[in-house]
């Protein structure tokens, strides 16, 4: 006689690796069972650690580093931009450039690089773009 398979869907068992790979903070306020939670006190409920306070809060410190802090992150963030930019522009001259050399029959295969490159690039600013929003 064959022992029983103990048949445990793909979630639940994802689930189940999941929390025993979490640290224990993690696991304590999952909705896993009982077996997987540590023994660790739950928060009372309404507290928040600081790090996720709202800004909206009542300190005015804190609003205006908050505040701060985001100007910092958009000039950089604009700086990058530029940067990619100019490197696209750069990239594109080249492009041209190749394309210019190159008769209608053969295309090397470093102006397809190129290209294919000219087309990360240009995601990844619209990608900055788009998180500046």
């Amino acid at each position: 006689m064959t022992a029983p398979v103990l048949r445990i869907s793909r979630r639940r068992s994802l689930l189940l690796l999941a929390a025993a790979c979490a640290p224990p903070a993690l696991r304590s306020q999952s909705h896993l069972p009982a077996a997987t939670a540590s023994s660790t006190p739950e928060p009372p409920p309404g507290t928040q650690p600081p790090l996720f306070a709202s800004p909206s809060g009542s300190d005015p410190g804190q609003s205006h580093m908050l505040r701060q802090m985001a100007k910092e992150r958009n000039v950089i963030r604009q700086k990058e931009i530029v940067d990619a930019t100019d490197q696209l522009l750069a990239l594109a001259k080249q492009l041209k450039e190749a394309v210019d050399k190159s008769n209608k029959d053969e295309l090397s295969l470093s102006v397809v690089d190129t290209a294919a490159e000219i087309e990360k690039l240009a995601k990844s600013v619209k990608d900055k773009m788009r998180d500046g929003q």
